[in-house]
């Protein structure tokens, strides 16, 4: 009986280790997606932040000629 009841405890304690491994992979493949996100979106920020810049620096040479 207590052999059973050992088996029984062993299972579910394997089992249960086995869920959280489960929740931690999910878990990290969620903070992969999100830190994949961040990086686009940091990249579309920058690549906008470039364009601005360009636009300005173009606005600046074309009043610098028309004030000439």
């Amino acid at each position: 009986m207590k052999a059973i009841l050992i088996v029984v405890a062993v299972a579910g304690l394997a089992a249960c280790g086995i869920e959280t491994a489960g929740t931690a992979a999910t878990a990290a493949a969620a903070k992969k997606q999100e830190v994949e996100q961040a990086q686009d979106t940091k990249a579309r920020v920058q690549r906008e932040l470039d364009a601005a810049n360009q636009q300005m620096a173009q606005r600046a040479a074309q009043a610098e000629e028309a004030t000439k």
